[in-house]
Parts: structure tokens; C-alpha cells; sequence
């Protein structure tokens, strides 16, 4: 009986919080791997140079940044909060979850100004849902950027 009860850490550990605990589980460092917009045009870049770092408490609550050329091979940044919901273990290495970011994108420019919505001052607020898995210390996503395409992430966490 005792085998099929859950730990209280584990249950801890995925019960929201709120406010979220100002502590650091892990760390975060992640890159791009591989970007594709699904209707291409010839002034989209698939090179975005991605670098983020997530700062996770042990409720799964997160905040981070991420540097990276957008679309149009301009220099932007993104500074979010989230959450990650895990939905399948097959192991106990191994984590399948979703994750979902809200905040500040910053970095479209010139004539490539609209194509973000409500970017009137320069910043318009983005929300990036993503799934993804980790296997010990690796992860990695799968990000769709609104309608315009989707990227896979991979990084390692401290």
C-alpha cells in the first residue's frame, strides 16, 4: 500500500504556491537548437542565437530571461515569469511537462515594428506555452512563438 501513495515531497513540490517561495531550486541555462516559421518569408532568419537563463523554485514557479536576434535578425530580449506543469514520469529521470511564460518582448524595430502585436512603446507583452522533457539534468522544449513558428530549446540545469 505504501508503494502506490505518492511522496509528500513529491505532492509538495507540485502544489502551487501563492505568492511562490523566494527560493532557488535550480538554474537553468538553455539555447536554441533548431527554429522553423511556418510560412517563411525571404526576410525571416532561422538563426536566433538564443540564450536564457530560468531562475525554478521547488513549487515549479520560475522567472528568467533570454537574449536572442529575432525573426528579422534584430537583438531582443524577453523577461518572463511561469510556471511548469508536469503531466507524465515514465521514470523516475525522466519528466514530460508543459510550461507556460508571460512577460515584457523587447527588440522589434523599424519597419518590423508591428509585426508583434501592442509593441506601440517598443515592448509588448508575449506568452510562450511550450512542452518539453527532462532527463536528469538536460532539457528541452518545444516553443510556439504565436502564429509565426516554433523553436526547440535544450539546455542543462544547476
Amino acid at each position: 500500500m505504501g508503494l502506490m501513495l505518492p511522496s509528500t515531497t513529491t505532492m509538495a513540490e507540485q502544489r502551487p504556491t501563492w505568492p511562490p517561495q523566494l527560493e532557488i531550486h535550480h538554474v537553468l541555462l538553455q539555447t536554441s537548437l533548431y527554429t522553423r516559421h511556418f510560412d517563411p518569408q525571404p526576410d525571416h532568419t532561422n538563426q536566433q542565437e538564443l540564450i536564457s537563463l530560468e531562475l525554478h523554485n521547488p513549487q515549479r514557479w520560475l522567472a528568467g530571461g533570454a537574449r536572442f536576434l529575432n525573426s528579422f535578425d534584430q537583438e531582443a530580449i524577453y523577461l518572463y515569469a511561469g510556471r511548469e506543469f508536469p503531466f507524465w514520469e515514465p521514470t523516475g529521470n525522466i519528466t514530460v511537462r508543459a510550461k507556460l511564460t508571460a512577460g515584457l518582448l523587447h527588440g522589434y524595430r523599424g519597419e518590423y515594428r508591428d509585426n508583434i502585436p501592442f509593441n506601440h512603446f517598443g515592448t509588448a507583452p508575449a506568452a510562450l506555452p511550450s512542452v518539453g522533457a527532462q532527463w536528469g539534468r538536460f532539457e528541452t522544449d518545444l516553443i510556439v512563438f504565436g502564429t509565426a513558428g516554433a523553436m526547440i530549446i535544450g539546455g542543462i540545469r544547476f
